[in-house]
């Protein structure tokens, strides 16, 4: 079953896959105009998806979202139900006060696999069914129901994300939104800006005092999240584009090769070009 809503005036589009094969997104190919937000929902066996090239274990009865410059592919897609929305259809960036998701819930480097309670389950098998009878429906109120169960959808997920992933004493801590303002800034900025001081300039903090807030939450120090951020993205072009490495350097901000494939090196431990062609690679060693 896939089943879509399109509105013609904007663009926008939604779409909820159920029993359907071919789900699967290669976002440098076919698919590069396909900018749509995934969540993802495995009610059944454990199976893998692959995110960006990388093989992760999908677990039964969790919950997993992406961004929309992924590309991933599901073990079996036809045992996955996901919904799929574009920017046009409902800008999580411009409506962060109703969703509170950005910077948290959907992220290049970080893969949250939110494990369901028996009562999450039920929810979510609940409103799956209802997202399906609002899509069959003709009325006048189909496009505004379907986008209102879109955001309570958001805001449940977003609210099982943060049970498993932030500790509950700091789920409303102020605090914690600087941290997703971080990640976001990281997301539109990671191919000019390098260092962790743009950022804390634009949050109005010193980088010593981001490094102690991260801490608090147990993230990772911002800059590797930035480092990790441009390595996905280098992963990315090499994987999936023929973009020699000198274009991609210069395309992630660096201004030298040497640097950049050091820098590349020294995080994935491997060369940028032994990364493209695995092969020629251990032929040489």
């Amino acid at each position: 079953m896939r089943l879509k809503l399109t509105d013609e005036n904007t663009g926008g589009e939604l779409l909820l896959f159920k029993d359907e094969p071919g789900l699967d997104r290669a976002v440098f190919t076919k698919d590069r105009f396909n900018k749509y937000f995934t969540i993802a929902w495995n009610p059944g066996q454990s199976q893998v998806v692959t995110i960006d090239g990388s093989e992760y274990e999908f677990p039964p009865n969790s919950l997993l979202t992406l961004l929309f410059n992924q590309s991933f592919s599901f073990e079996d897609s036809s045992r996955i139900v996901a919904w799929q929305f574009n920017r046009e259809f409902y800008c999580i960036i411009d409506h962060d006060s109703e969703v509170s998701c950005v910077g948290f819930l959907f992220s290049s480097t970080e893969h949250m696999f939110v494990k369901l309670s028996d009562a999450a389950e039920q929810k979510l098998q609940l409103l799956s069914d209802v997202f399906i009878e609002e899509f069959k429906a003709s009325d006048r109120v189909r496009d505004e129901l379907l986008l209102a169960l879109l955001k309570r959808l958001i805001i449940y997920v977003t609210s099982l994300a943060k049970s498993a992933y932030v500790p509950a004493a700091k789920k409303q801590d102020e605090r914690f939104h600087i941290v997703r303002k971080f990640n976001l800034l990281v997301e539109a900025n990671f191919k000019t800006a390098h260092a962790v001081s743009f950022y804390a300039e634009q949050l109005c903090k010193s980088p010593k005092t981001l490094s102690n807030l991260f801490a608090i939450f147990n993230q990772k120090p911002p800059s590797q999240i930035i480092q990790d951020r441009i390595i996905v993205e280098a992963k990315r072009l090499l994987r999936y584009t023929d973009r020699s490495v000198k274009h991609i350097t210069y395309e992630l901000g660096f201004e030298d090769v040497s640097y950049f494939s050091n820098f590349f090196k020294k995080n994935t431990g491997t060369s940028p070009s032994d990364f493209r062609n695995p092969e020629k690679g251990n032929n040489l060693n």
